[in-house]
């Protein structure tokens, strides 16, 4: 590949599964390894993404391990009195608290942030903006159920923006990319069979049809972005970087499994470093 293609990295979200690319990313900073033009996160992997772009490290690893480990954050007793499961109003104030986002250095770069419009069940992507951008964070986070209600930017109604594009590897490609590296947060041969997700989640969106259909194909959307990258255009080099084990969920609270899922990141960050430098595509 030529110094002149165009490159992206890709950060897909997951709820806590996300303390994996926090691992990543805290080993790029650390080798002051940053090759590429665009940026591309959904819910949890926009999250990482912002913090890795004003470079602050480690400011991921211990929202995992300490900011949402706290029982404001997940709380079924908030839920079962009708608030939040998971209450991003609540992590937002307080990291702007103990730990504030460098917010300008997230702007400045060519970054995008996956949300998924309520009216029309479609992916936008939001460009980074210092007076938007932690809205926008927030609505690319909010799950249906865990997070009640949507988050409105600029009149526009937004939930979590994996409901509608989880990998954003083809809108790097479509934003002219031709060297992609894409940061799972599942292992390589994950493809998605959820049955709530795709079959009971619409059921709660009967008044909004297309954010029901838009639902009800994020299993086919999901593994056809899969098959984007394992064969992707013959101009194009993709370069997955996934877990070899996972062993965090959307919502766990075992610090230790957290712990030991950003060690595994940090240590398959060491050998995306070394693919993409020796230019060779594939999975690592």
């Amino acid at each position: 590949m030529e110094d002149s293609v165009k490159t992206a990295l890709v950060v897909e979200g997951g709820g806590m599964r996300g303390v994996f690319a926090a691992g990543v990313l805290d080993c790029f900073l650390e080798k002051n390894f940053d090759p590429f033009d665009t940026y591309l996160g959904v819910s949890a992997g926009a999250c990482n993404l912002a913090s890795h772009l004003g470079k602050q490290f480690g400011r991921n690893y211990r929202s995992y391990t300490e900011y949402m480990l706290l029982p404001e954050f997940f709380s079924l007793k908030k839920y079962l009195q009708g608030s939040h499961y998971m209450d991003l109003d609540w992590l937002w104030d307080h990291m702007a608290r103990v730990e504030p986002l460098n917010v300008k250095g997230a702007a400045e770069k060519e970054f995008y942030m996956v949300v998924t419009r309520v009216q029309t069940g479609g992916a936008v992507y939001l460009r980074a903006d210092e007076r938007t951008l932690f809205e926008a964070l927030k609505a690319s986070c909010a799950m249906p159920l865990l997070y009640q209600g949507v988050v409105n930017i600029e009149g526009s109604e937004y939930l979590d923006g994996g409901l509608a594009d989880s990998i954003p590897v083809q809108e790097a490609h479509r934003r002219g990319a031709r060297r992609i590296m894409v940061i799972r947060s599942q292992l390589a041969f994950y493809s998605k069979k959820s049955f709530w997700e795709n079959r009971c989640i619409p059921l709660f969106f009967r008044r909004n049809p297309a954010l029901r259909q838009a639902l009800s194909e994020r299993e086919s959307r999901y593994n056809s972005v899969l098959s984007f990258i394992k064969n992707p255009p013959t101009d194009t080099e993709v370069l997955e970087i996934c877990p070899s084990t996972i062993r965090s969920g959307r919502t766990t609270r075992a610090r230790h499994l957290l712990e030991m899922d950003y060690a595994e990141g940090k240590r398959m960050g060491l050998c995306a470093i070394q693919k993409w430098q020796q230019n060779k595509p594939g999975n690592y």
